[in-house]
């Protein structure tokens, strides 16, 4: 099996999240896309982040009408930080398929900075998903990379391709996925709440019930 993991604060999930990980699994033909929301992630603010057991009922709530995704609890009801190599050793015992870590290419441009990058480099597979504002050029000064071609992450830029894939090692590849750009996020979300505007349009039904029973983002 191929199996997409993605992982986030999902603060909250919201229909652009669904979107993404329809439109990556399709792509590339995975069988399975797994949720994983943060307990206490090293690289967000915690200013206006929502419990973990909150976000993570959320979670479950917004994937359950889709058999292909599944949802772990692996790093939300975890006590201490979680760091990407480490859930994904974790996840390597648990689960029989090959893994493919999904990331934005906003958070993949911090790359260098997350603890052993080295070694998820040639541990783990990755699919790298365009978002708006940031471009795949970006990449080629990256260290740790292997040396990327220019005229296909300019290729991916521009339009022309919708994926780049780069060997890291015998065994294991970086993908650079362009998918159509998504103007949801879950910043206006949280600020249209506080607002007490309609979100309707960006939230999955169950979602929005959930964040105004239990009084969350301000609601």
């Amino acid at each position: 099996m191929k199996i997409g993991l993605l992982g986030g604060t999902f603060n909250p999930i919201h229909k652009g999240h669904l979107h993404i990980a329809d439109q990556t699994r399709t792509r590339l033909g995975f069988d399975q896309i797994l949720f994983i929301p943060t307990g206490d992630p090293p690289h967000k603010s915690l200013t206006s982040l929502a419990p973990a057991h909150h976000r993570l009922a959320m979670v479950k709530l917004a994937t359950q009408p889709f058999p292909y995704f599944q949802v772990s609890d692996i790093e939300a009801t975890s006590s201490e930080t979680c760091y990407t190599i480490d859930t994904l050793n974790a996840l390597k015992d648990q689960i029989e398929g090959e893994l493919f870590f999904l990331v934005g290419l906003d958070a993949f441009l911090d790359f260098p900075t997350w603890k052993a990058a080295d070694q998820l480099f040639t541990n783990a597979n990755f699919i790298v998903l365009s978002r708006p504002g940031v471009q795949f050029a970006e990449t080629t000064a990256l260290p740790l990379l292997p040396r990327i071609s220019e005229k296909d992450v300019n290729a991916l830029d521009q339009g022309v391709r919708d994926h780049v894939e780069i060997p890291t090692s015998p065994s294991t590849t970086i993908t650079f996925l362009a998918l159509p750009p998504c103007d949801i996020s879950a910043s206006a979300i949280r600020d249209r709440l506080q607002k007490g505007l309609s979100v309707t349009d960006w939230l999955p039904a169950p979602i929005e019930s959930y964040i105004i029973e239990h009084h969350l983002y301000g609601t």
